[in-house]
């Protein structure tokens, strides 16, 4: 079997972008190693280009066993951010065309596996047609096909209310930014990374980085100010056009129903969620991610209460001190909690300090509870020591986070989580009494005043929760989705 996986990032970028979907693409690759029979190769777009505009190009990144291919001057702009809602992410001949070579003359594939669309325009899902034998396969690991923004989080504020036919989408971002700078900015860098100028080098840590981070914070000024000016109050007000974003949504979800064998989604939250948004049932298989952090459930066992000796209750909150992540809305909900819950509640942050406001907030929720400890950042290897004493995670998301890894890296270590009921995470537990309304500081603390009164206990939660899947597991499921007849 031969599988071509596709992402708009090369999963050994230098830069590390890509996130958690680039650690999981070369989990995958490095396991299918290992087995009998398989061949993967792996193709990025949408990140390098020259400085002298010209066609699109395959440029090969490494030639070795699984081979690492990257698209040259694509037609849009990756990741969807940067080109937001682009005409080009429908459509652009001559970017289809160079995949459409690539694929020809490195090919047949049994399988195209794509971990995104973003970097490519969806219209390459047509030419499924041209190759009737190979399987089409979309993993959602964000909502890029119905949501430019990618996380159906609006205005960087609030879940996405509603798509009102588009018009929602003209006012979501709070500044628009120029794909032109950001082609710029991927040129320079790709071109210095030609002559030997990458992470890790003095050129690129103390020059080019820094550099390059001032433009675009001065460039994110401009445009935000730009911005204010376009949304002042008129005397009459125009409609937003919200028909290019609707077609967007349309199209897209018209070319995965009809092109793509299968539909990859990480969490049965968000296979919910594709479904109410247009996507086939019949093409939607919930497959969780396989994750290293799996080997922790061998050895670690649940407790066997959730109260320290003292009757107090210690909580931890990994990840990032960011609004969608939950983080400002659960200080404020433990600085709202009633004494008595209070000052029986301690907690350990483990995120990189943020800004003002996250610190100022940090600060008055640390004044009202029994104790907060803050760690600022982790790895991996920290975690056990992190988590040794916790005895609940808190997992506050208030926008469907298709499933987040630091649930999954609690969870595996025996740790309950106390959720939203937003996105994935909630499944892990499936423990109604430890889910709570995204954004209530009410229901937050009716779900911790179960656990401290002792209504809640390990045990429930345990009774249903999901053991998490390890590499090998994700991998047969993925090569018998890969087998099965369409």
């Amino acid at each position: 079997m031969r599988v071509l996986y596709y992402n708009w990032v090369d999963y050994r970028d230098p830069e590390q972008r890509g996130g958690g979907v680039s650690v999981y693409q070369r989990n995958l690759i490095e396991g299918l190693a290992a087995r009998e029979g398989i061949e993967t190769a792996f193709l990025s777009s949408g990140l390098a280009y020259d400085l002298r505009p010209g066609p699109p190009r395959i440029e090969t990144l490494d030639a070795g066993p699984s081979p690492r291919y990257c698209l040259v001057n694509s037609g849009l702009v990756a990741p969807s951010h940067a080109d937001f809602g682009g005409a080009a992410q429908l459509d652009h001949p001559a970017t289809e065309a160079a995949f459409a070579a690539f694929v020809d003359r490195t090919g047949p594939w049994d399988v195209i596996h794509f971990n995104n669309l973003e970097g490519l325009p969806a219209h390459v899902l047509a030419l499924k047609e041209r190759w009737p034998g190979t399987k089409f396969v979309l993993s959602l690991h964000n909502y890029y096909p119905i949501c430019p923004q990618v996380n159906l989080w609006h205005a960087e504020t609030e879940t996405c209310p509603g798509f009102d036919a588009g018009q929602r989408c003209v006012t979501c971002l709070p500044a628009h930014p120029d794909p032109r700078a950001a082609r710029l900015a991927y040129a320079v860098g790709w071109n210095l990374s030609r002559i030997g100028v990458r992470p890790g080098t003095w050129a690129h840590d103390k020059a080019f980085r820094p550099a390059l981070g001032l433009a675009w914070r001065a460039a994110r000024r401009v445009l935000r100010l730009r911005h204010a000016r376009r949304i002042a109050p008129a005397a009459s007000p125009a409609a937003p056009d919200g028909r290019p974003f609707a077609e967007r949504r349309a199209r897209m979800v018209a070319l995965i129903n009809t092109r793509c064998d299968a539909v990859v989604c990480v969490s049965n939250r968000v296979r919910q969620i594709a479904e109410a948004h247009g996507i086939a049932r019949d093409r939607l298989h919930t497959r969780y991610i396989g994750t290293r952090a799996a080997e922790a459930w061998h050895r670690t066992r649940p407790r066997d209460r959730f109260l320290h000796a003292d009757g107090t209750l210690r909580l931890a909150y990994l990840g990032y001190m960011r609004r969608d992540k939950g983080f400002h809305f659960l200080m404020r909900a433990l600085a709202a909690l009633p004494a008595e819950i209070a000052r029986k509640v301690r907690l350990t942050v483990a995120a990189r300090t943020g800004d003002a406001e996250a610190m100022r907030l940090l600060a008055t929720a640390a004044a009202h509870i029994a104790e907060l400890r803050h760690v600022d950042g982790y790895t991996h290897d920290d975690l056990d020591g992190l988590l040794a004493d916790v005895d609940l995670g808190l997992v506050p998301v208030v926008w469907e986070d298709n499933l987040p890894q630091v649930a999954i890296e609690m969870h595996a270590r025996h740790v309950p989580l106390l959720t939203s009921d937003r996105g994935g995470a909630q499944e892990l537990g499936d423990c109604a009494d430890l889910v709570f309304r995204a954004g209530d500081t009410g229901d937050f603390a009716r779900g911790l005043a179960g656990v401290l009164d002792g209504s809640v206990t390990p045990d429930r939660y345990w009774s249903r929760a999901k053991a998490p899947v390890d590499m090998a597991g994700h991998l047969d499921a993925l090569i018998a989705l890969y087998r099965a007849k369409a």
